[in-house]
């Protein structure tokens, strides 16, 4: 699914029909949002590159099901001027629209809009769906950054990553983009995704339900501070704790990618292998169920 990183060191519940508000602020300590990254799993350099499993009847009939009934989801609390802000979104039908946040099919990855806050000694930190209308130029911004260009491959014009994000919003669900906010402000971009249905798949021995991570930090003030290492541990407590169905949590950076290594070992994974995937040489970090309270 998406990139190859590069990591320079590294909900509030809502009716049926509720939608976010932009609301997007900066970090007062990042001017300039630069980055921090975990790669990502997109194989061939593509994310429309994904497997094409033929998911379980009884899957698909839920998951429509599901698109009809009710949706909750988390926000973030923190600095009023910052923070993602609920507002009910009324068409000219009358009737209020869903929320344009959460992909049609979140059921792979357990609602990712629903995990709610993750406490972390840098503050509290929500992984919030990508709205394009309100994340794209903020994504698209810290993409064009030179050290997350090389590795992510989305530089250019805002559409390259609009792109890559509408194929994961349109799509069943194996991948869903985030914001992470951290104390109410957005300062990098994530995505979950299902490791096992990934390209990544064919090239080390997957297990049913592994769930990948890719991280991009954004801002250059958030960055050589530890925060790569201490939010994805937070974020693979996160899958683990609201993925029973989940052993462990899968990333592959850039074995060249020194610091983005580093970051996740700081994080808990250990060093399973190198993977020669197609468009590079990847470590791949594991962070086992098992061992997440020794790691």
């Amino acid at each position: 699914m998406p990139p190859a990183d590069p990591i320079a060191e590294t909900g509030f519940a809502v009716p049926v029909m509720a939608d976010l508000a932009c609301g997007v602020g900066s970090r007062s300590d990042s001017p300039d949002l630069g980055m921090v990254s975990g790669e990502g799993a997109r194989v061939g350099g593509h994310s429309e590159d994904i497997m094409d499993l033929r998911l379980p009847e009884e899957l698909v009939a839920l998951a429509a099901a599901d698109a009809l009934g009710p949706l909750d989801g988390h926000g973030s609390s923190g600095r009023d001027q910052e923070m993602y802000q609920p507002v009910v979104s009324i068409a000219r039908t009358g009737e209020p629209s869903r929320p344009s946040f959460v992909p049609r099919h979140d059921d792979l990855l357990d609602r990712v809009a629903e995990w709610g806050p993750a406490d972390t000694p840098a503050g509290e930190f929500h992984l919030v769906p990508v709205r394009l209308e309100c994340d794209l130029a903020h994504i698209s911004r810290w993409m064009n950054d030179p050290a997350a260009a090389a590795f992510w491959e989305l530089a250019g014009p805002q559409e390259v990553t609009q792109d890559h994000l509408r194929a994961q919003l349109a799509g069943d669900g194996r991948s869903v983009p985030c914001i992470g906010v951290l104390d109410g402000a957005p300062m990098s971009y994530w995505e979950i995704y299902r490791a096992d249905l990934d390209p990544l798949a064919r090239h080390y021995p997957a297990r049913p339900h592994d769930t990948g991570i890719h991280l991009l930090v954004g801002g250059t003030a958030d960055r050589g501070r530890g925060l790569g290492g201490l939010l994805l541990r937070a974020v693979a407590d996160l899958v683990l704790a609201q993925r029973p169905s989940c052993t462990r949590v899968i990333a592959e950076p850039d074995i060249r990618n020194t610091p983005s290594v580093s970051a996740f070992l700081t994080a808990g994974f250990r060093f399973s292998a190198e993977v020669d995937l197609p468009a590079k040489r990847a470590a791949l970090m594991v962070r086992d169920r098992s061992l997440r309270h020794r790691l």
